[in-house]
């Protein structure tokens, strides 16, 4: 008897452990960006062009819409096509945090990158306040046209972030004169300046430093330039038009 009370107890152990275990294990994985499935659907995006005389498996969007998320890949189209057999567990698609796109898609070799969700989300949210107000409050001016949000009027305790898609920090979220909610990626930019000291032209968008490191986009952004002091700065779109 007290042998199987001990097989039952640990029995129970395993379940108890495996079942804790594994929603990590799956959380972890809808929520990494890793290279095997980037290589993957790349592979597959390919494959698809190669098939279709060069056609790109993308959903239809505005010329409007956010650079970076102008055009998410229809899987749909790479398994109706059989390069495909299955989405990749962390997409959107399958309740992950990634949207798959195709970044430099007018190019002779698009890219697969992922756009970080958890970003668009926040905005979401906080959209949802502005139109509940009808407005966003701006607070103090941070340069040219960004300002930040007076986030205790929109019943917040403290300024609105998000996590960094590249390191352990958190992204402020700021907003445009024009209303527009968009993230702050000059921490991530100001790291890359310093370390690599890239040389870049007079008022040229840097966002690409983080483009081509990174297999994320800066997505949900605003353009940033380097500044005659070697920082990095909003471009005032307001005065460069």
């Amino acid at each position: 008897m007290k042998k199987l009370k001990l097989i039952l107890t640990i029995l129970v152990a395993m379940a108890v452990l495996s079942g804790c275990l594994y929603p990590k294990a799956e959380k972890r994985e809808l929520e990494t960006a890793d290279a095997l499935n980037l290589e993957m659907i790349q592979k597959a995006v390919d494959q698809y062009r190669e098939k279709t005389g060069g056609l790109l498996p993308i959903k239809t969007r505005d010329q409007n819409t956010d650079q970076y998320i102008r055009y998410p890949i229809d899987f749909e189209k790479l398994l109706r096509e059989g390069v495909l057999e299955k989405y990749p567990a962390n997409s959107f698609e399958k309740g992950g945090l990634f949207q798959y796109v195709i970044w430099k898609a007018e190019s002779k070799q698009p890219v697969v990158k992922v756009v970080d969700l958890q970003q668009a989300e926040a905005i979401r949210e906080l959209s949802i306040k502005k139109g509940v107000n009808g407005y966003v409050p701006l607070a103090e001016n941070i340069s040219g046209n960004i300002y930040k949000l007076a986030y205790e009027k929109m019943g917040l305790k403290a300024a609105p972030s998000v996590p960094s898609p590249y390191s352990s920090t958190n992204l402020p979220i700021v907003i445009k004169g024009t209303g527009e909610i968009v993230v702050d990626y000059s921490i991530e930019l100001q790291k890359i300046v310093n370390e690599k000291k890239p040389k870049v032209k007079k008022n040229e968008d840097i966002r690409y430093l983080l483009e081509d490191q990174y297999p994320i986009l800066p997505a949900f952004s605003a353009k940033y330039i380097l500044n005659n002091d070697g920082e990095v700065a909003f471009f005032d779109d307001r005065k460069n038009k």
